[in-house]
């Protein structure tokens, strides 16, 4: 099933890190990125999934929890800073924290 094998890497991301819907689907060997996100948004096992580590391909923080603006982004971003991440108007320094697989 595609969720548990995007909940399977997505575990794989380290503290002050981030990775993108388009890594994990390229890890997948699929194009499927929204696919990857709909998964995540529907994480079942987190924080051990740490899906709020997954962000778009551009930087943006895009959505957690089903949410694209809001409380929710708000927790993402204060998560992302915990771990070490800077998060500057909504967006990660990719150069800086990709992950990739």
């Amino acid at each position: 099933m595609l969720a548990e094998q995007v909940y399977t890497l997505c575990k794989h991301i380290p503290k002050g890190k981030v990775t993108t819907y388009k890594e994990i689907a390229k890890a997948l060997n699929i194009k499927a990125y929204q696919a990857v996100g709909q998964a995540l948004r529907k994480n079942p096992y987190a924080p051990h999934v740490p899906c709020h580590r997954v962000v778009s391909s551009t930087g943006n923080l895009h959505g957690f929890k089903g949410e694209r603006e809001g409380k929710a982004l708000e927790e993402k971003k204060m998560l992302l800073e915990q771990e070490g991440v800077q998060v500057e108007k909504d967006r990660v320094n990719l150069k800086k924290y990709l992950h990739t697989f």
